[in-house]
C-alpha cells in the first residue's frame, strides 16, 4: 500500500513572518563547505518547524546554492516541510501490520475528532495529522506516535481520547 499525502496549499499570507536573522549563525557555520545543502535545510527547519519561502531565498543569496536545487531536495525528502505544522505531529502508521489491524479506523476517527484531513493542521495549530508508511513497531499494530511517544494496539476511540487528553493538558 502506498501512502499518498494530499497537501493543503497554504497561502503565503497565512504563513507568519519569520525572523531570518536567526539563520545567520547557521549560514556562517556551513557557508562554502562542500555538501552543505542538507544541513542548511535541516537547520532552517529546526529553527522554524518548516522551511519558509523567505529562508530559501536567504540561503540562495548568502551561500550561492540554487533555489531550484534546494527546492528539489526539500520536496524529494519526506523529512522536509514547506508549510507550518502543529505543535504535536500525530503520525498514524499505515504499514502492512497496522493496515491489517485497521489503521484506517484510527485515521478516520482522528480526522473526525480534529476536523482535519491527513496532512492538515488544526486551526489552533496544536495538531498535524500524518499517515506514514511504517513506524517500525509492528507488534503494537495499529500504532500512532505523537512526538516521541508511541501508542499501540489502539482503537479509533482510544486514539481520539489520547489526543483529547493532550488538548486538555495544553489548555491548563
Amino acid at each position: 500500500m502506498r501512502i499518498v499525502r494530499i497537501r493543503k496549499e497554504t497561502a503565503v499570507a497565512e504563513q507568519a513572518s519569520v525572523d531570518l536573522s536567526l539563520m545567520d549563525p547557521l549560514i556562517e557555520k556551513y557557508k562554502g563547505k562542500k555538501g552543505n545543502m542538507i544541513p542548511l535545510l535541516q537547520g532552517t527547519q529546526e529553527m522554524y518547524g518548516y522551511i519558509p519561502r523567505e529562508a530559501f531565498q536567504k540561503l540562495a543569496d548568502e551561500t550561492g546554492l540554487k533555489l531550484s536545487e534546494m527546492y528539489g531536495v526539500a520536496t524529494f525528502y519526506a523529512q522536509f516541510r514547506l508549510n507550518p505544522v502543529g505543535k504535536h505531529i500525530v503520525k498514524v502508521c499505515h504499514g502492512t501490520a497496522c493496515h491489517v489491524q485497521n489503521a484506517n479506523e484510527l485515521t478516520d476517527a482522528l480526522e473526525e475528532a480534529l476536523k482535519i484531513k491527513d496532512g492538515e493542521t488544526t486551526e489552533d495549530g496544536l495538531f498535524t495529522l500524518e499517515s506514514v508508511a511504517c513506524l517500525g513497531c509492528c507488534s503494537l499494530a495499529p500504532v500512532m506516535m505523537i512526538g516521541d511517544d508511541t501508542f499501540g494496539k489502539l482503537t479509533g476511540a482510544q486514539s481520539v481520547k489520547i489526543v483529547k487528553n493532550i488538548r486538555i493538558s495544553e489548555n491548563n
